[in-house]
């Protein structure tokens, strides 16, 4: 993915608190994402805004937080850290200044074992894990992106989880540092992951009774 190229700013001081006073057209990068105080959730590919969907289905939570709740309770003594949406993830080209970050996205659930990579903002840096519950408010384009970006930036584990259809796809970065594809893994299944040595993940125990 190119690097874009920012288009010249007036005042970047100045707070944008209207989600309508954005120009689609234009490419933003964190400087400018840090000065915006509507309440609309967004996030940052490449420079362009991505508005995320309403708030997430009750669904979508239950599965999210069941499956928060065993990865923390695993991590408990442990040097990783996982964090829940919102919480923004930085991905730096080179420059980790605010101006020059033109990708910030807010995975539902995301694990960093790299300390150096906490700053009081969030992370800047590749997420060890990072995993993304579907909806309906999710598009092809956004999903597409959101993997190469993941990919290209050294995520080391991606999980996508569906709780309509009650599956979880993992992808695994290898040497050549591209994902590669899991099966489908369903109900009555267990998963582990390549990131958490030891862990190990019940589907029956994250889709049961989620309607």
């Amino acid at each position: 993915m190119s690097e874009p190229v920012p288009y010249p700013v007036l005042n970047d001081d100045e707070p944008i608190r209207q989600f309508n006073e954005l120009d689609a057209s234009l490419t933003y990068s964190y400087a400018n994402y840090l000065n915006w105080l509507f309440p609309e959730r967004v996030e940052l590919i490449a420079g362009k805004i991505f508005k995320m969907s309403p708030a997430p289905s009750r669904a979508h939570q239950e599965v999210a937080g069941r499956i928060f709740l065993k990865i923390g309770n695993f991590l408990k003594g442990k040097q990783c850290k996982i964090y829940s949406a919102p919480f923004d993830v930085r991905f730096p080209k080179e420059s980790k200044a605010d101006k020059n970050v033109y990708t910030v996205l807010q995975p539902d659930i995301c694990v960093i074992c790299d300390k150096s990579k906490l700053d009081a903002r969030g992370c800047i840096g590749a997420p060890d894990l990072v995993v993304e519950i579907l909806s309906p408010g999710n598009t092809k384009t956004e999903l597409l992106h959101k993997y190469r970006i993941y990919e290209e930036f050294g995520v080391k584990e991606y999980w996508v989880v569906s709780h309509g259809d009650q599956s979880i796809l993992i992808y695994t970065l290898n040497e050549m540092g591209k994902f590669e594809p899991s099966k489908i893994f369903a109900l009555s299944e267990k998963i582990t992951s390549t990131v958490l040595p030891g862990f190990e993940l019940a589907l029956d125990d994250i889709f049961e009774d989620v309607d």
